[in-house]
């Protein structure tokens, strides 16, 4: 950057949910810049099971929130996105409050959208070993009422129409 001139009026990069105020200036910043980038970025993979069996709804500011692919429930799944996190202990205090202040909103919305008897919430991982957080809406006489949806049955697909409809409606309760 010539001498005088100010960063204030560059719009801020971004390395994930970080902010960066500037740009680098020159080719070798340039070039561990996009080292960091990718460092950040790659830190964090989705478990293939939980790639294969759900579909993602939107980014919040700590996970990656996604729909269950079995239609039998309005089902959605948590993600925090760190790397190596198995225990609902094991994030830092800061990302422990930001995980209960999304499930909480996220269970609101379901709730509020679905009209559920009651919102079950639960983090497992005896198959899925990333941490990852289930908010599940359930009805009287829904599949296995009142018993509890893991290991019930054959999952049901859903239809793309309906699937499509429940995640838009979804991020628009989420995004106001």
């Amino acid at each position: 950057m010539a001498s005088g001139s100010s960063t204030t009026n560059l719009p801020d990069a971004h390395i994930g949910n970080i902010a960066i105020k500037s740009k680098p200036s020159t080719k070798k910043t340039a070039s561990l810049w996009k080292t960091l980038e990718e460092y950040l970025l790659d830190v964090f993979t989705l478990d293939p099971r939980l790639q294969n069996d759900s579909k993602s709804v939107m980014q919040t500011g700590l996970c990656d929130l996604r729909l269950s692919a079995d239609a039998r429930w309005p089902w959605l799944i948590l993600v925090p996105r760190r790397a190596d996190i198995t225990e609902i202990f094991e994030p830092t205090p800061l990302d422990q409050v930001l995980l209960t202040f999304e499930i909480e909103l996220v269970a609101s919305a379901l709730k509020t959208i679905t009209g559920a008897t009651k919102i079950n919430v639960g983090a497992l991982g005896n198959v899925v070993r990333q941490l990852h957080v289930h908010v599940i809406a359930r009805f009287e006489g829904d599949a296995n009422w009142p018993g509890p949806v893991w290991g019930f049955g054959k999952a049901e697909p859903y239809e793309d129409a309906k699937r499509d409809a429940l995640i838009e409606t979804l991020r628009e309760a989420l995004s106001s």
